[in-house]
């Protein structure tokens, strides 16, 4: 453990796994302002970094993603199913990083059942539009850092462990595990 955990006096680590896993990941995905979508992790050359959104995370903790099949992610993903996503929720909290294995489809009832109309801005011909793909993420491992009681409880702890020399921290951390 490093020094600054060592000095928390409060349980700050909680591993999920199952349920409660897919809960925390649809938690901080659907409070992150960005999430960075990384592929090309085990090609050997730099990693390609883009921002995405998603549009979905089923029940088993899948997160669906669409896509134009003659992109630079699809091609990627063509040879590099492995990606990393990272998503941010805020400056202090809600963070997570997922692994996970990406297939890219044309599943026409997916696509269906994640369109949105602003979707319309990249797909100009609607729902319809022929060069739209579905990209399903399946995760394989995942942490999170979080607080336990909200940003205004954590903050408060911050400036009372400030004032008084000691380490309150509010803050909480784990793997998670979907299957």
């Amino acid at each position: 453990m490093d020094s600054i955990n060592q000095q928390q006096p409060e349980d700050n680590f909680k591993d999920l796994g199952g349920p409660e896993a897919i809960a925390k990941i649809k938690e901080l995905v659907d409070s992150a302002k960005s999430c960075f979508f990384l592929s090309n992790i085990k090609t050997g050359i730099p990693a390609s970094v883009r921002p995405m959104a998603v549009q979905k995370i089923d029940d088993e903790g899948n997160l669906w993603f669409l896509s134009a099949k003659d992109s630079h992610k699809n091609q990627d993903l063509s040879t590099d199913p492995m990606v990393h996503l990272l998503f941010q929720g805020s400056a202090h909290s809600d963070f997570l990083n997922i692994y996970g294995i990406a297939t890219v489809s044309d599943d026409k009832e997916k696509i269906d059942e994640l369109w949105e109309p602003i979707l319309k801005v990249w797909f100009t011909e609607g729902k319809d539009d022929p060069r739209i793909s579905v990209i399903k993420v399946e995760p394989t491992e995942g942490y999170y850092w979080d607080n336990k009681h909200g940003n205004a409880v954590a903050f408060i702890k911050q400036l009372a462990g400030a004032a008084i020399g000691k380490t309150l921290d509010d803050s909480i951390e784990g793997k998670l595990t979907v299957e």
